[in-house]
C-alpha cells in the first residue's frame, strides 16, 4: 500500500517536512487548505524530493477552472509528472462567509469545474479548440499568448474529495479518482460510499479499473501507552470538530450515533471545545479513526481499505506523531505488499 503524509502548511517549512516524510519512507505528500495556500508548499517539495504530490484538497468553488488548470499544469512540470490535483467543495458557511464566493448546487458546480479543467487541458494538448459551455462557467478563448502548449508529462489527474452519495457519484462520473473523506467508518464506506462510486462509474461507462480510489484516515498511533493516549485525544478532537457539521452526520448515523451531531453543533457555536471532546468515546475514535501501535494501525488500514485501494493518506491530527512510529507504520504497510509479491 502506498502511503501519503500531510505536508507542512507553511511553504518555508515545506522543504524540511518533505525531507522528513521521505526519510520516514512515505511515497508522497499532500497539502490541506487551511491557514496557508494549498499550492505553494508543493512547489517547494517538487524541487527538493521525488515524492508524489497532491492537493488534498484545493477548494474549487472560489477559484476559476483556468486558475486551477494553470497551477496544476505548472506543478506537473515542476514535479516531472508526479502531481495530482485534488479538489473539494467545502460547506456553505465557509464558501459564502470565509471565501466570499457563491454557493449553490455544489455537486453540479464541481462537475462543471472538472469538465472545464479537462477542456482546458485538451486545448493545451492540441486535441480540440477551447469551447466549454457549462451551466456555471464558460471557457471559449485561448489565444497563443496564453496557451502553454502540451505538458511534457501529460495533464495531471483530477481527483475529487467526497463524502455524501451525490458528490461521491459525481466524483466517479467525472473525475479521475475519489479522495475518500477521513471522517468515515468501514460500515459507511461499504454501505454508502462504494455503491455511490459504482453508480457514478455506470453513468460514465467506466469500471473501477478505470478509476482511482484513495483511502484516508485519521490515525492515532503510539508505541506506548502515553503516546497512544495523546494520539487518541488528538483524533477525538478532530472527530468532534467534523461531527459538529450537519454534512457529516451520515457517518455518525451509520454507526447509530446520529443524535450526537446536533449536540456537537450546539457546543461548537459557543466555543465549548472541551465539552465537544468529552462526548467522543474511545469506541468512536476506534470506529471512525484508526488506533493502535504502528503494526496494529497498519493492519486496520489494510482491513478498512482492502479490495478497492492500494493508497492511503494518513492524518495525525492535533498531536505530534513520533517519527519512529510513523516510519514503522509506513514500513508495515510496505512490507505487507512485498510479502505478497511472488518470488
Amino acid at each position: 500500500m502506498r502511503v501519503h503524509l500531510q505536508l507542512a502548511e507553511r511553504p518555508d517549512q515545506a522543504t524540511t517536512a518533505a525531507r522528513e516524510a521521505a526519510a520516514m519512507g512515505a511515497d508522497g505528500v499532500f497539502t490541506f487548505e487551511g491557514r496557508h495556500d494549498v499550492f505553494f508548499p508543493l512547489v517547494v517539495a517538487a524541487a527538493d524530493t521525488d515524492l508524489d504530490l497532491m492537493t488534498n484538497v484545493a477548494i474549487a468553488g472560489p477559484r476559476s477552472p483556468l486558475h486551477l488548470a494553470h497551477s496544476a499544469y505548472d506543478l506537473q512540470v515542476l514535479s516531472s509528472g508526479r502531481f495530482r490535483l485534488g479538489l473539494g467543495s467545502q460547506i456553505r458557511p465557509h464558501i459564502e462567509k470565509r471565501y466570499g464566493a457563491t454557493w449553490g448546487r455544489p455537486a453540479a458546480r464541481m462537475a462543471d469545474t472538472i469538465g472545464a479543467i479537462s477542456a482546458i487541458f485538451d486545448a493545451w494538448e492540441g486535441k480540440s479548440p477551447l469551447d466549454f459551455r457549462g451551466e456555471f462557467v464558460t471557457h471559449t478563448l485561448m489565444t497563443p499568448n496564453f496557451d502553454p502548449g502540451p505538458n511534457p508529462f501529460g495533464p495531471p489527474p483530477v481527483l475529487l474529495g467526497a463524502l455524501g452519495p451525490i458528490m461521491t457519484r459525481t466524483a466517479a462520473e467525472f473525475a479521475s479518482g475519489l479522495l475518500v473523506m477521513p471522517f468515515n467508518s468501514t460500515r459507511h464506506l461499504i454501505e454508502r460510499t462504494l455503491p455511490a462510486v459504482d453508480e457514478g462509474l455506470r453513468r460514465s461507462g467506466r469500471t473501477r479499473a478505470d478509476f482511482s480510489i484513495i483511502g484516508q484516515a485519521m490515525v492515532a498511533v503510539g508505541a506506548d501507552e502515553a503516546g497512544l493516549r495523546a494520539a487518541i485525544d488528538g483524533v477525538a478532537m478532530l472527530i468532534a470538530f467534523y461531527g459538529s457539521t450537519p454534512a457529516y452526520r451520515p457517518v455518525l448515523e451509520a454507526e447509530g450515533w446520529g443524535d450526537l451531531q446536533p449536540q456537537l453543533n450546539s457546543l461548537s457555536k459557543v466555543g465549548a471545545f472541551a465539552e465537544m471532546r468529552a462526548l467522543i468515546t474511545d469506541e468512536m475514535v476506534a470506529t471512525i479513526g484508526v488506533v493502535g501501535t504502528p503494526g496494529e494501525c497498519a493492519e486496520e488500514l489494510r482491513a478498512r481499505f482492502a479490495g478497492f485501494t492500494s493508497e492511503v493518506c494518513c492524518y495525525f491530527p492535533h498531536y505530534s506523531a513520533r517519527p519512529d512510529d510513523v516510519a514503522e507504520l509506513v514500513a508495515a504497510l510496505h512490507d505487507h505488499d512485498r510479502s505478497r509479491t511472488p518470488r
